[in-house]
């Protein structure tokens, strides 16, 4: 008998039982495929959800300014993939514009503010995430103006091919940022989104989630059994959770413990986690030394 062949990953792959992307023909069968339409973020963050619904799993988030590949709209949700990093879901339609336009910068502070006027003291119109990425249409020393109408403080943005030189330093900016299954914003992450929005701020595509990054992020690594050759930067793994070494023995997460992203010291986090899971560190991982 000959051996099943395993399904496309359906976080990275758009297909259902009864509808597939058409890059996925003689990978899947279905009854139809489509080839979607491109479509960008127009809310500050966009939810994307396992199933079509308010209440569904929160998998991940879009931020303004992503393209995303829609399959279909219904019942106002649309169904796609994202082009970042190619995470498939459900997002509330209304978020989603089919004007696509070309970003100029990108928000590199862990929140800003968009004011209707070029006011700081008016009410804001909404609020931005690190590397949400918007329009410019002229730059001012103090405020920038949006294309699509607002404006934002200049020294939140920077042109969109411009990163930072350590993701380590990024990251660190969101202490005490609540914790949040799915979330990669300053409202609340979770540990997988910590790494991936720090290293997107550096210029370091990270697929979404902590066994994803286990395997595709950087080298592998062996830093002993101790794990005494780690240095910052470098990212330490369990099943179902990441973590970045901030130097020291100490490690940098999001994580449910705490409730929020926290900093502790590597060993404690260790036997904390051995104690709560059983798990221990499955894979370390090492990136590129910080600034160059």
């Amino acid at each position: 008998m000959p051996a099943e062949i395993p399904h496309p990953d359906r976080r990275r792959n758009a297909w259902r039982d009864d509808l597939a992307a058409d890059a996925l023909r003689g990978v899947v069968t279905v009854p139809r495929y489509v080839a979607g339409t491109s479509c960008q973020v127009i809310t500050s963050s966009a939810p994307l959800r396992r199933q079509p619904r308010a209440d569904a799993a929160l998998d991940t988030e879009a931020l303004m300014g992503e393209v995303v590949n829609v399959l279909e709209i219904c019942d106002g949700w649309a169904w796609g993939q994202l082009a970042r990093d190619g995470y498939v879901g459900y997002l509330p339609a209304f978020t989603l514009s089919e004007r696509v336009a070309a970003p100029t910068h990108r928000i590199v502070v862990p929140a800003t503010l968009v004011f209707p006027a070029e006011d700081i003291k008016t009410p804001p119109l909404t609020q931005l995430s690190l590397n949400a990425e918007i329009t410019v249409e002229s730059t001012g020393e103090r405020l920038s103006r949006l294309a699509s109408g607002g404006f934002v403080p200049s020294p939140h943005i920077a042109t969109i091919d411009a990163a930072a030189r350590d993701f380590v330093t990024v990251a660190e900016q969101f202490l005490g940022t609540p914790y949040l299954w799915g979330g990669k914003t300053r409202a609340g992450l979770d540990c997988s989104g910590l790494v991936q929005i720090s290293l997107q701020a550096a210029g370091i595509a990270a697929p979404r989630d902590s066994d994803m990054q286990a395997s595709e992020v950087g080298d592998p690594l062996d830093p002993g059994a101790s794990l005494g050759g780690l240095r910052r930067g470098d990212l330490v793994c369990w099943k179902g959770h990441v973590g970045i070494i901030a130097g020291a023995g100490t490690l940098l997460h999001a994580n449910a413990h705490h409730m929020a992203v926290a900093r502790e010291q590597l060993g404690e986090a260790i036997t904390r986690i051995a104690a709560t899971s059983g798990a221990q560190p499955s894979a370390c991982r090492r990136l590129p030394r910080l600034g160059g």
